[in-house]
């Protein structure tokens, strides 16, 4: 599979539910967790989702929702690193 290049919280694995909320759940969890707790929770719905893929009725997608999750946790890394390499061209 393919690097999607539309950003993460603009689709959706598996479905729609959670596009026709008000809010994704992830942007919430993003919002009131660590950033290191935000991270995990990524890496553990990768983990989930490569393992059962093939594994249970109805996760024939679970290799796109890994996928999602691997996309979704590489912006919030590189825009943390933007973030800190733009503080650290403020402090100079």
């Amino acid at each position: 599979m393919q690097h999607n290049t539309t950003p993460a919280d603009h689709f959706q694995a598996g479905g729609d539910h959670y596009k026709t909320m008000a809010i994704q759940p992830w942007a919430v969890m993003e919002a009131v967790l660590t950033p290191a707790e935000f991270r995990g929770f990524l890496k553990g719905n990768i983990v989930k989702y490569s393992m059962r893929n093939g594994q249970k009725p109805g996760s024939h997608d679970d290799a796109a929702k890994a996928l999602h999750y691997k996309q979704k946790l590489e912006e919030f890394n590189a825009a943390r690193s933007a973030l800190f390499a733009g503080q650290k061209g403020a402090a100079e």
